[in-house]
């Protein structure tokens, strides 16, 4: 597996050694001791699968109890994935790292807590699978609006997204909860 931290260093690309041939291929998602030795000693509680269509885009989320690191890859289609550092004692407060993770490439994306998280459906659809290191709290969940000028995320959108009611009703980082 090959580590790469992003333009804010805790957001780190994994991109996994595949063995293929004329019957497929084989590469690991998950390993813990490398893991552990790369970006740190963190246990995984949950695993979560989606399907989306193209031009959807969720996000950006993220709990402010409870926060959630979570390891995305996309299993079939492509995506373009974003980590927003909301921690206001960082450096990178503010600042966003994003990534396209697709089935072809299966690069993978470690994003920490502390973290809001999003991402916007480029292909005709999209399957999104993601471990998380503490469980789903909604009671705690809180979003951040995808487009707030002041984080200026440089979306590679080709048609208007598609966004959920909850989505739609996202804070700007100024009036948002976030980490101290």
């Amino acid at each position: 597996m090959k580590y790469t931290s992003l333009s804010i260093p805790d957001v780190v690309l994994l991109e996994p050694r595949v063995f293929g041939d004329h019957r497929g291929f084989f590469l690991e998602t998950f390993r813990q001791d490398n893991f552990a030795e790369h970006i740190g000693n963190y246990t995984f509680v949950q695993d979560n699968h989606s399907k989306s269509t193209k031009g959807i885009l969720r996000g950006l989320h993220y709990q402010v109890k409870h926060p959630q690191g979570k390891l995305v890859r996309v299993t079939s289609g492509q995506v373009f994935d974003v980590a927003v550092d909301i921690r206001q004692s960082s450096p990178w407060f503010g600042k966003w790292a994003g990534q396209t993770l697709s089935a072809e490439n299966k690069a993978m994306l470690w994003v920490p807590p502390g973290f809001a998280h999003g991402f916007y459906v480029l292909s005709d659809e999209a399957e999104f699978s993601y471990k998380c290191t503490d469980y789903y709290a909604p009671e705690y969940e809180r979003n951040i609006l995808w487009n707030d000028p002041d984080i200026g995320i440089n979306w590679p959108l080709d048609m208007d997204p598609v966004l959920s009611s909850k989505d739609e009703q996202g804070l700007n980082l100024v009036s948002a909860e976030v980490f101290k």
